[in-house]
């Protein structure tokens, strides 16, 4: 291998600085586990103990090794967090409603005609598995599914304690099942934008919730970014409502508009003027 400026190899412990563009980082527990990072670096971390970090510098000499504080370790601790809290809002009662009172039809007309045992209960199963096919046909209609949520770890570690109870609020309201609504925030949306008002927009062209991500800033604030699908608007729209947005979900919040990653998609960050 060829010696140089060109190439060093350092040990790099966690610090403040971001990342090299390209990293190793190796570890040898019995149990690994793979991560990918919004800072777009890889690494294999150990579920048992953790390692310095050997890195593969190019183009530059090695860095010191420096040491982090508490608040810089919050702030570099970006990784993306699943949800995994089990709870009824998450469950389409469309589709247990549909599944249960289909599964009583089937079988109570198989005990009728008896292909099936159980013919003194065929009754019962037809009397009350119709019902439940068409209340769960209904529902099923009606239901409004839950949009995607990426959740970072620093974000979760300050949700508790720095988000609003309206971020709360409208963070448990989208990511579950609702029924009877034409889309989420429906009622923000309608009073933000105006439709069909002076100065408002058309309904046709009403903006979309499509994801949340829930991340920190860099001064280490909890901020809920709403993702919103809107072709038929410009970013000057939200530009115009940002205050709008900041008084309808407030008090206690800061509000930041600019585009998505995609074309035709919208940010709304909601930054919560808490901090620990």
């Amino acid at each position: 291998m060829a010696t140089g400026r060109g190439a060093a190899i350092g040990v790099a412990p966690h610090s403040q600085s971001y990342p090299h563009p390209l990293s190793l980082s190796a570890s040898f527990p019995s149990i690994t586990t793979f991560s990918l990072s919004r800072r777009h670096s890889f690494s294999l971390s150990s579920t048992k103990e953790k390692k310095p970090r050997v890195n593969l510098l190019l183009g530059s000499a090695a860095e010191p090794t420096t040491t982090s504080s508490p608040s810089s370790s919050l702030q570099n601790d970006a990784t993306f967090v699943s949800d995994t809290e089990f709870s009824l809002a998450k469950v389409s009662f469309g589709v247990i409603g549909l599944g249960v009172g289909c599964t009583l039809l089937s079988y109570g007309f198989g005990a009728y005609f008896n292909i099936l045992p159980g013919s003194e209960w065929s009754a019962l199963m037809l009397t009350y598995g119709f019902p439940l096919a068409i209340i769960g046909m209904a529902l099923k209609y009606a239901e409004l599914k839950p949009v995607p949520c990426l959740t970072y770890s620093d974000a979760q570690l300050l949700r508790e304690n720095c988000a609003t109870p309206i971020l709360k609020q409208v963070r448990n309201d989208v990511i579950r099942y609702r029924y009877g609504d034409e889309q989420h925030l429906e009622e923000a949306l309608k009073r933000i934008f105006q439709y069909g008002q002076g100065g408002g927009i058309q309904r046709r062209n009403a903006p979309k919730l499509k994801m949340i991500r829930e991340e920190a800033t860099e001064e280490g604030k909890y901020c809920l970014a709403l993702v919103f699908e809107a072709k038929a608007l410009q970013l000057s729209d939200f530009e115009q409502r940002q205050a709008k947005f900041a008084s309808f979900f407030g008090p206690g919040i800061t509000a930041e508009v600019g585009k998505g990653e995609e074309e035709g998609l919208y940010e709304v960050k909601l930054i919560s003027d808490t901090t620990l």
